[in-house]
């Protein structure tokens, strides 16, 4: 039974965001927590807190052992955009959209094969 967590409209544009999931994707949890350490993206730090909480609810609430967790979702959806404008010369304006993004994270246990 899969356990996960949601963070919901976290500021972070959801292409940036899914580049960093695809990388813990089916990975174990302290190989996905070493990878996102490393990761040079600022949306590493948010995933990392998402898996964190993932693995805290199927320990609290499942009484799973987090050394047999594996990561088996690892989702990003786009969110609400904010729109908010930029001035320009000559009575123009820019729109600039600020992207918004709800980051899901389900794990689950392997299976042992006997």
């Amino acid at each position: 039974m899969a356990v996960q967590a949601q963070a919901k409209y976290v500021r972070v544009a959801p292409r940036k965001a899914r580049e960093v999931a695809d990388l813990i994707r089916g990975k174990s949890v302290a190989e996905a927590r070493s990878t996102l350490f490393f990761a040079n993206r600022n949306a590493a730090g948010v995933v990392k807190k998402v898996l964190d909480s993932a693995v805290a609810n199927a320990e609290n609430n499942n009484d799973m052992a987090a050394d047999d967790l594996f990561v088996k979702v690892a989702r990003v959806d786009e969110g609400p955009t904010l729109k908010r404008w930029q001035f320009r010369a000559m009575g123009r304006v820019n729109r600039i959209r600020k992207r918004t993004s709800h980051i899901t994270i389900a794990v689950d246990q392997r299976e042992v094969r006997s």
